[in-house]
């Protein structure tokens, strides 16, 4: 495929992706992933390219590249996105792949001592952050583009029930910052 067309059919997937608001992280993600298909494959048009030319793919990141599970797995989300939302095509079942392994995890969960010991030495916003960190299970980066008018701490929303991840003691420790929140700088009283 000639450079103009690819990019052209990556032009096409970045619209694609604004179009259903997807996040610009997803879109950066995706379009990674979908030019190294098409790079893997020699530049071949993505058309004629079907079910068994991704299992290829999927198995070479996973043997080769030696790639994470949760890599192989946004790999082959963007390959679909690619044939399904952008070039309408339908591709099928794709055949059995070599799939990464995924690591055994054992959750880490502190011990309320050992939460209220890292809160400690904490004051004013870095203590907010954490607690919100914690307590909520947002992400760093999502928690510090947080503004205070993004909170209501009127009717405070079950975050647990969207959260990722297990459920910890920490469940309850984002509530209790309120009295961090109300201090922190430039937030203002509530309307009346």
């Amino acid at each position: 495929m000639s450079q103009p067309a690819r990019q052209k059919l990556l032009d096409r997937v970045r619209h694609a992706i604004r179009t259903r608001h997807y996040s610009p992280r997803t879109e950066d993600a995706y379009v990674h992933w979908i030019r190294r298909y098409i790079v893997f494959h020699e530049k071949k048009h993505t058309s004629t390219l079907r079910a068994p030319d991704i299992s290829r793919f999927l198995t070479w990141l996973a043997v080769e590249r030696q790639v994470s599970a949760s890599t192989q797995n946004q790999a082959l989300s963007a390959v679909l996105f690619l044939y399904k939302d952008v070039l309408a095509i339908e591709v099928g079942a794709v055949p059995p792949v070599v799939r990464a392994r995924t690591p055994e995890r054992l959750p880490v969960v502190l011990s309320r001592d050992e939460i209220g010991a890292l809160l400690k030495p904490l004051t004013g916003t870095e203590r907010l952050v954490v607690m919100l960190l914690y307590g909520s299970g947002v992400r760093l980066e999502e928690c510090l583009e947080l503004r205070v008018k993004d909170l209501d701490f009127r009717s405070p929303p079950d975050h647990r029930a969207a959260r990722k991840g297990p459920k910890g003691p920490g469940d309850d420790v984002a509530q209790r910052g309120q009295g961090d929140a109300d201090e922190a700088p430039g937030r203002r009283a509530p309307a009346p």
